[in-house]
């Protein structure tokens, strides 16, 4: 079944790791949902079947209040048909799950939280410029579960200076301890026009060690293993059954549509791409034009997107889907190309499936650019 992505283009405040599109200032919130209703109501002729998947991402989806909210749902249940049992995530932000704020979710159809916990040490926080604190972050978990919210996915993000090996190895069992049944976890990327990139550029701020990185993913890799969790994704471990929905279409070529300013969607064989910029976005829609760009993918696109995004599973790469969806000389390209690895302990061939293993996971990004086929 397809997916809808929302994008919800509001912070309180800016990370100074993120480069995702968003505005501090709430000014415009209404108008800005009123044009999300309305982009939802125009492209109801994208998906033909049930709505499987609805994730509310961002920016900070829980900053919107409840009747905000409620009007994209209407939108989306009176143009779209919404399987029963659709997973419907809402990513938040620990500050924002009040008491009153998990009242006001529990009257509507959210069944599952991403919450940006990131770290559960004060000094961390402060340093990423994040708008809670670390008793926000536990507090917040076990509000939602005595709330009722049993499905909830937590974020932590690792190889940032501040952070110890003991240090990350106490923020996973703190995750585990609160039995969450997801977990995120991210490495630290430097992202160009944030303010850690100009605070390493002006040197106030000491360089991401990809050695750290590398060491504190391997920890976390074994640790959540030990305790049960499936290594499901690159970035996500779950306990059976808790696999994220929504996201696992993504690694699989789910058709979904995206809905809002810098939201991109795909039909399996084009993306499209909204401005990351409101006030475009608002106006073209005001115009009744959808604010898209068209991105047309290749058969070669098309083939190096699979390969990057299964072999990030554990499900792998197929080679016979391979060969059925992309014909014979892929097949045979990717064979040949699979020779390089044949001396590294880097992956694995599964009968007609190739799987990274648990070195190759260090190198993921570099083995599918390998196995890419170029025009």
């Amino acid at each position: 079944m397809s997916g809808i992505y929302i994008h919800i283009p509001f912070c309180k405040k800016a990370c100074h790791y993120c480069d995702f599109h968003f505005s501090t200032s709430l000014k415009y919130a209404d108008e800005m949902v009123e044009t999300i209703c309305k982009e939802i109501k125009m492209k109801k002729d994208r998906i033909s079947g049930q709505v499987g998947s609805i994730y509310f991402g961002g920016g900070t989806p829980s900053i919107l209040s409840q009747s905000s909210l409620q009007k994209i749902f209407d939108a989306i249940n009176s143009t779209f048909s919404v399987d029963a049992n659709a997973e419907i995530t809402i990513e938040t932000n620990p500050d924002d799950l009040t008491a009153q704020k998990l009242k006001e979710l529990k009257q509507m159809p959210v069944n599952r939280f991403s919450v940006g916990v990131q770290s559960f040490f004060n000094e961390d926080l402060i340093w990423m410029n994040r708008a809670h604190n670390a008793d926000e972050a536990e507090n917040c978990i076990k509000r939602s579960q005595d709330a009722g919210f049993e499905n909830l996915t937590l974020d932590l993000i690792y190889g940032y200076p501040l952070l110890t090996d003991a240090k990350w190895l106490s923020n996973i069992n703190k995750a585990i301890e609160l039995e969450v049944p997801h977990i995120s976890a991210y490495a630290l990327t430097v992202e160009p026009r944030t303010a850690l990139a100009h605070a390493i550029k002006t040197k106030k701020q000491s360089p991401v060690s990809d050695s750290q990185s590398a060491g504190q993913f391997v920890i976390l890799m074994d640790k959540l293993l030990e305790e049960g969790f499936e290594h499901y994704e690159i970035s996500n471990f779950a306990k059976p059954n808790f696999y994220a929905v929504h996201n696992t279409n993504y690694w699989k070529g789910v058709n979904y549509i995206g809905i809002g300013p810098s939201a991109h969607g795909f039909d399996g064989q084009n993306r499209y791409m909204n401005p990351a910029d409101n006030s475009l976005y608002m106006k073209q829609l005001e115009r009744n034009k959808l604010p898209e760009l068209v991105e047309e993918l290749s058969l070669n696109d098309q083939f190096n997107e699979y390969i990057m995004t299964s072999l990030r599973t554990m499900w792998g790469t197929d080679l016979e889907k391979i060969k059925s969806d992309f014909g014979k000389d892929f097949y045979e390209e990717t064979k040949h190309n699979l020779r390089s690895f044949e001396d590294k302990d880097w992956l694995i061939l599964d009968g007609e499936k190739i799987k990274l293993s648990q070195n190759g996971k260090l190198f993921a990004d570099h083995i599918a650019s390998e196995l890419f086929i170029v025009a």
